[in-house]
């Protein structure tokens, strides 16, 4: 080039999401001058060579080909203090999205929850979560969908929904029992009375599936109120578009499956409790596949 000034090219099409450096700015090869998003992921463009930010040419929101220019760079030594600096990034610092990540889980923990942690000890239960942890060995369980909600935004409020329905009223994993593998679900009885939405019928879908690869035992708490009518956010062919109940009975007499109960289980939770192998329930369990109000 005529000037002597080196394009940088943006390697792929996509979006500049942040440029994290000025004209004039003093660069070393390879240190981020910013980031692109293609496909939902971040990629960092870098500095060809050592040198000083001559031209920026895009700026944050743009959106760009694969080969365009977005910088121009002036090779050249560069004073090593003023790059360190530049570089150098507080390592306790958490990036806005992945802190919103981080929210997003805290919230669905008991810690975050105290009314309805304290409805549950005014009954004398537990919550789910509580139940769960304790079945597992310490540190095993890795949760499946903690962040999803019910999907209810057609008539409730997304703030609400995170506020309310973590989860989606189911908890379900993998862990470990005595050092062997289990898959551990409980319905949340916090949480719409433990009824079956839409979320978490895939997770049970997704559970069940990983059963039958894995050939993994199946420990499932069922307290709840069966199917849920409330849900908004469904395209489908019928009120029951999962795959869940098939997959639960394709599990019998492939691995074990535990069923526990305590309290109120009704309709679909039942029919699941129904099918176990083993069923484990409380004195004061209250078991049905409908009732009164349901055929009224």
């Amino acid at each position: 080039m005529g000037d002597h000034l080196v394009a940088v090219s943006a390697p792929m099409q996509g979006t500049i999401v942040t440029i994290d450096v000025t004209a004039g700015q003093q660069v070393r090869a390879g240190q981020q001058l910013m980031l692109i998003e293609s496909m939902k992921m971040h990629h960092s463009i870098d500095a060809p060579e050592d040198g000083t930010v001559a031209e920026l040419l895009v700026e944050a929101g743009h959106t760009v080909m694969e080969g365009a220019w977005v910088a121009r760079l002036q090779p050249g030594a560069v004073e090593v203090a003023e790059v360190v600096a530049a570089a150098v990034e507080d390592p306790a610092h958490i990036r806005d999205d992945l802190a919103e990540v981080v929210s997003r889980h805290e919230v669905g923990l008991d810690a975050a929850r105290p009314d309805a942690v304290a409805k549950r000890r005014k009954v004398g239960r537990r919550t789910a979560r509580e139940n769960v942890y304790d079945l597992v060995d310490d540190g095993s369980f890795v949760e499946y969908g903690p962040v999803v909600i019910a999907p209810q935004r057609r008539r409730r409020s997304l703030e609400d929904l995170i506020a309310r329905t973590p989860a989606d009223g189911m908890i379900g994993g993998l862990g470990t029992v005595n050092g062997k593998p289990v898959i551990a679900m409980s319905y949340d009885y916090t949480v719409l009375a433990g009824t079956q939405g839409g979320q978490n019928h895939r997770k049970k879908d997704r559970l069940f599936e990983l059963a039958e690869q894995l050939h993994t035992p199946v420990v499932f708490l069922t307290e709840g109120g069966g199917g849920r009518p409330g849900d908004t956010d469904m395209i489908g062919v019928s009120g029951l578009d999962c795959l869940a109940f098939m997959f639960w009975a394709q599990l019998s007499g492939r691995v074990p499956l535990v069923g526990v109960n305590a309290g109120y289980c009704f309709a679909g939770n039942a029919a699941i409790l129904g099918c176990c192998d083993v069923v484990i329930a409380t004195e004061d369990s209250n078991i049905g596949m409908g009732g009164p109000a349901m055929i009224e």
